[in-house]
């Protein structure tokens, strides 16, 4: 990731000197992501709000994405409740222009923040919102052919399962998407369902 905020500043210095407002907000946003995957949230968190102000030059076909990471640095942060406000937000925006392609992976983090929230009521009651979250992003993900937004999705449902003893379905679930996939197993989402799949086949 190092590599990348180093690029990052340097779009995001070219930008400036040559008066590139797309290229300003695309490289902050990068240099945002970047920050957050180092363990640098409240910098990068910054960073992705002044991205996400720069998109007022003509970017917002990257809205729902720059949304997603906002959310998810929120929620690596522990500030469930305004990642849930991003998600929203993000949810808003693809009802409003019908930009869909990252749709999935919206509705899946609110799954994931939602189980994190610390909503007034019975337990049950959140995870079943969240599960219901989670089945909307696999049913999108599928709709889209988007393979790597499903696995995620389904790595999430999957999880929530096994802690409510339906792990012979969640291994079934998790190890067809899982081996559908040819390559990229070095990645960090495939080995997360791999580890997660040895754990379902040893308690089946």
């Amino acid at each position: 990731m190092v590599w990348i905020t180093k690029h990052a500043e340097a779009v995001i210095a070219l930008a400036t000197e040559q008066g590139l407002p797309w290229w300003l907000a695309a490289g902050t946003l990068a240099r945002g992501w970047a920050l957050v995957a180092q363990g640098e949230g409240e910098v990068g968190i910054v960073q992705l709000r002044q991205g996400l102000a720069f998109r007022a030059s003509g970017m917002e076909e990257l809205q729902t994405y720059s949304l997603a990471g906002l959310a998810e640095a929120y929620g690596t942060g522990g500030q469930v409740e305004e990642g849930l406000a991003a998600v929203a937000e993000a949810l808003e925006f693809v009802e409003r222009t019908e930009e869909c392609f990252y749709e999935a992976e919206l509705y899946r983090l609110k799954g994931e923040l939602t189980l994190r929230s610390q909503v007034p009521g019975p337990r049950s009651k959140v995870e079943a919102e969240a599960e219901e979250c989670f089945l909307k992003a696999i049913e999108i993900a599928r709709k889209q052919q988007a393979k790597s937004l499903e696995l995620r999705a389904v790595t999430n449902l999957s999880r929530l399962w096994q802690q409510h003893g339906r792990r012979q379905e969640a291994h079934a679930l998790l190890s067809a998407i899982y081996h559908w996939f040819t390559e990229g197993f070095g990645t960090k989402d495939l080995q997360e369902a791999k580890a997660l799949l040895a754990e379902l086949a040893g308690e089946v």
